[in-house]
């Protein structure tokens, strides 16, 4: 049985990829700092489906945290490292962005440093579709990325480069993963997806930054879970999207909410914020061919699931602060 380490095990991408590795039989020893960036509530919610599992092992560690880390690394014997544990969102990282660098560029660097010296070959990172901001779409890997327009983004290229030295000195296998707007069941509700679900039902106005027609390329979470599994694959040092590899407006998205709820949308109008992206849209011409994955979940299939699931837990879903 191998032994992965997982970091942001509590959080939305991380607890459905530990679900999947458990069933693949993997031991997952989970890791996050359960910070409270959004509602913890959230995060309890995910650990609870985790820990009646076999095989898990969870841990309130920060991957900032070097000292700790170590102790981990000597606990237990890592056959591979998939860092999911990240400060994500555009717009707050426009607020406070050292805590950006300190966790997604230094808390990638002291992963890294102890893969090295404890013989761990395997990594896989966790990144994102900002990046490709102001390029060319479909974006593929190969486009440069070095004009980030947001902190998020630039400390994510910063690990990413971060662990290409690695991979060079060092013989560490490294997938990186750019994932584009991932929703579903439990997600994050700084995301627009679960906040216009919320404000929809309740009889809210939802907050639209702009007028709707920015496009995304959302993706459903299993799907997402599965391509990070498969990612453990050896690749030498490569960069993968994982997308849907099917734009949609957000108010496409709008309109399938409400008919889900069969509730209609009032809208709070706001100007479209200069660190956004109008449009994403992932090619996954490698995902294919290097990972066998493509997405299985259409948006229309995702967002019903979705919805079910926030009214089946509408108990305590509707309890979270956005």
């Amino acid at each position: 049985m191998k032994t992965i380490l997982l970091t942001g095990a509590a959080g939305f991408i991380g607890s459905k990829t530990a679900e999947l590795l458990l069933k693949k039989n993997y031991r997952v020893i989970g890791i996050d700092n359960l910070n409270d960036y959004y509602d913890v509530i959230l995060k309890a919610h995910r650990l609870q489906q985790l820990n009646h599992i076999k095989n898990f092992t969870f841990s309130q560690i920060d991957i900032e945290d070097a000292d700790t880390l170590k102790r981990l690394f000597k606990r237990f014997s890592f056959d591979a490292v998939i860092n999911l544990a990240a400060r994500a969102g555009v717009r707050y990282s426009m607020v406070n962005p050292t805590v950006y660098f300190t966790t997604n560029t230094q808390g990638t660097l002291n992963l890294l440093e102890l893969c090295k010296e404890h013989g761990v070959k395997k990594f896989v990172l966790s990144s994102t579709s900002s990046l490709y901001a102001g390029q060319k779409m479909p974006f593929q890997e190969s486009l440069p990325v070095n004009t980030p327009i947001s902190s998020y983004a630039a400390s994510k290229k910063a690990a990413e480069v971060t662990c290409f030295t690695y991979h060079y000195l060092y013989g560490i296998d490294v997938t990186i993963l750019r994932y584009f707007t991932v929703y579903g069941p439990a997600g994050r509700p700084d995301m627009s997806i679960f906040r216009f679900i919320k404000w929809i039902d309740e009889g809210k106005p939802i907050e639209l930054f702009g007028d709707g027609s920015q496009s995304r390329d959302f993706t459903y979470v299993d799907d997402i879970a599965d391509g990070t599994v498969k990612a453990l694959k050896k690749v030498g040092f490569k960069i993968i999207n994982l997308g849907g590899n099917s734009p949609h407006k957000l108010r496409y998205v709008i309109k399938l909410i409400e008919g889900y709820l069969g509730k209609k949308a009032g809208v709070k109008r706001f100007a479209f914020h200069k660190a956004d992206i109008k449009a994403t849209w992932a090619d996954i011409s490698e995902a294919k061919k290097i990972l066998k994955w493509q997405p299985t979940v259409g948006l229309e299939e995702g967002v019903r699931r979705t919805v079910a699931w926030y009214l089946a837990n509408k108990d305590w879903a509707k309890d979270v602060k956005l």
